[in-house]
């Protein structure tokens, strides 16, 4: 199999936005330690506090990436890439606990014939029709 190399695409943000829903209590209590200075904003405690959880569960998390034989981090595949694939007539079963790319010029056809499945725990970056193309592929 043709070694695929992680790699960062230097146009593509690195964090994702999310959005939750706190009790006004909860709230409060955020803006409270902002104001007192514990933090520099919301995002700072919300980000704080999940960072210690993801610490605690630490070991758990590199189980379950050994046991599911996740990639963790960034993994991009370009069109290159598939295309060596699909020449060598072999096919991708994507796993990645983070960022997954699928470069823009990869096109639906491209991506049908060399990806089998495809999970991702984080992030998918690609095109809207490979997105769609790969829709019941994506556990």
């Amino acid at each position: 199999m043709p070694a695929l190399s992680p790699s960062i695409s230097s146009n593509k943000p690195l964090d994702e936005k999310i959005t939750i829903n706190l009790g006004v209590v909860d709230l409060g209590q955020i803006d409270l330690l902002v104001q007192e200075g514990f933090y520099a904003n919301r995002t700072d405690l919300i980000r704080t506090a999940i960072r210690n959880q993801l610490a605690t569960h630490a070991e758990v998390v590199k189980q379950v990436v050994a046991r599911k034989m996740l990639v963790l981090g960034i993994q991009h595949f370009s069109a290159d890439d598939l295309r060596a694939l699909q020449a060598a007539g072999q096919t991708l079963q994507i796993r990645v606990l983070g960022l997954a790319t699928i470069a823009l010029d990869v096109s639906p056809e491209l991506a049908l014939a060399t990806i089998d499945s495809l999970t991702v725990m984080g992030a998918l970056h690609a095109s809207a029709a490979v997105k769609a193309a790969l829709a019941d592929r994506l556990r």
